[in-house]
């Protein structure tokens, strides 16, 4: 037993070793993704009878297995939406590991849930909902949108005239496909409404009037992006916010990637109306600084999730109890156990300050104006359409789709950088382009040069 105990404090003092490296090094590898098989061929079988030992289980992680892999958090990943987690962030989560915290009920998880809840307070306070609104971190967008979309149908069917109705929503087409995804899986219909830039109260109203008599009972909710994944693009949400209100339509606004930038003075303004919003999806491991999986849904009347949330069963019962009084996270979103991913927000909130944070989201802003710039100064480079939050949406002129892939994986294979192609509706056809999404305040200006250098 004294040698196992041994093995364990000499493991740790490796994994230490290890944490302290990546949180202190100034510089990171872009990982390059290799075949299973090649791995395999690299790493042997690992999962035996007898096993291969954590020393040299834990070296094949470090020289094989961990340089396949991109950080999210290189100053040069600014493809899809990477993200950024602070150090301190990184570090609680090592503590949220160790510490075993079942976060779905106040009996069994009080000081973590409480921890959650001071960083959930200052998330509600941005969104400038009413009074009482309130949220509880899950494990990404997919997750939020559901919750807060079977929230919205449940209490759709509290009419007995719904019961047996299949819902239908209504959303962009710019909309993240965790929204089409959801309402796969949540099994209501779904309609895109083509809008060419950000989807319009009134936009949204001509889609309204050209549904069948059946459609339009069975239209129960309306989601609106709070800054579109592909470019940054806010639908205008104080005239979606009167339609659904006129309609008698629960609005939800999906601000997954962009509801980061409520914390950011020069943007605010363009989410006027989400303070109407019966629910938010923001999430902190986007543009929150928080490590992945968080994160979060925002009601603005609680008890309407919990009566669609709330799970029953015997052993169940003595978490409801008075006796555990207390705030159960689990009462209010699709997952029973649940991981206090809200955790290692919380850290970083305390240890920076929320100033802290609005800077760092202002320099992201920063960042894809002088891209923008950039872009506009390069004889061989051009806009498609303005920097919208931190996403920029450029062209190599004469390039065909192929030119962009191969320059992409190009980039990669160097492991210099990755930025990937995307496509932009133009007019009635789809062109390929690049995009940056900027997220981590470590870019800088002469890695967007060093990029745009690259496109010969």
């Amino acid at each position: 037993m004294h040698h196992i105990d041994i093995e364990l404090i000499e493991m740790t003092l490796d994994v230490m070793k290890y944490v302290i490296g990546r949180v202190s090094a100034t510089e990171h590898q872009i990982g390059k993704p290799k075949k299973s098989e090649e791995l395999l061929a690299l790493v042997g079988e690992t999962v035996t009878p007898k096993g291969v030992g954590g020393e040299y289980a834990f070296n094949l992680w470090k020289e094989h297995l961990a340089k396949t892999n991109v950080p999210v958090d290189h100053p040069r990943n600014l493809a899809f939406v990477p993200a950024s987690p602070t150090k301190a962030a990184i570090m609680f989560d090592l503590i949220t590991s160790a510490s075993s915290i079942h976060g779905a009920y106040w009996m069994e998880g009080a000081g973590g849930i409480f921890c959650e809840n001071e960083a959930m307070k200052w998330i509600v306070s941005l969104t400038g909902l009413p009074e009482g609104a309130f949220g509880v971190f899950t494990s990404g967008g997919t997750a939020a949108n559901l919750s807060a979309i079977v929230t919205a149908r449940e209490h759709w069917r509290e009419n007995p005239e719904f019961k047996r109705e299949k819902g239908l929503i209504i959303t962009s087409l710019g909309a993240h496909s965790s929204i089409k995804s959801m309402a796969k899986v949540a099994d209501v219909d779904i309609l895109l409404v083509d809008s060419e830039e950000h989807l319009t109260g009134d936009a949204l109203m001509e889609t309204i009037s050209t549904l069948t008599e059946h459609q339009r009972k069975c239209l129960f909710a309306v989601v609106a992006t709070g800054g579109t994944t592909n470019a940054g693009i806010i639908d205008e949400l104080d005239s979606i916010a009167a339609v659904c209100e006129a309609e008698n339509l629960w609005f939800h606004v999906d601000a997954a990637y962009g509801g980061g930038a409520l914390v950011a003075d020069s943007v605010r303004h363009l989410f006027k109306g989400i303070e109407k919003a019966d629910s938010i999806t923001i999430d902190p491991h986007k543009w929150m600084f928080s490590p992945y999986d968080c994160g979060a849904v925002i009601y603005k009347n609680m008890e309407l999730a919990k009566n669609a949330h709330s799970q029953q069963g015997s052993y169940l019962e003595i978490f409801k109890d008075e006796g555990a009084h207390g705030f159960n996270p689990t009462d209010y979103q699709i997952q029973l156990t649940r991981r206090v991913r809200g955790l290692p927000l919380w850290f970083s909130l305390a240890t920076h300050g929320t100033d802290r944070y609005k800077e760092a989201v202002e320099r992201g802003l920063e960042l894809a104006q002088i891209a923008g710039r950039l872009i506009e100064a390069h004889p061989d480079l051009e806009l498609v359409r303005e920097p919208s939050l931190s996403c920029v949406l450029y062209r190599r002129i004469g390039w065909e789709p192929e030119d962009y892939t191969h320059w992409t994986y190009e980039n990669h294979d160097k492991g210099f950088a990755l930025v990937t192609p995307t496509k932009w509706k133009n007019g009635d056809t789809y062109e390929t382009c690049s995009r940056f999404c900027f997220i981590n305040p470590d870019t800088t200006e002469k890695d967007i040069q060093l990029i745009l250098e690259t496109m010969v």
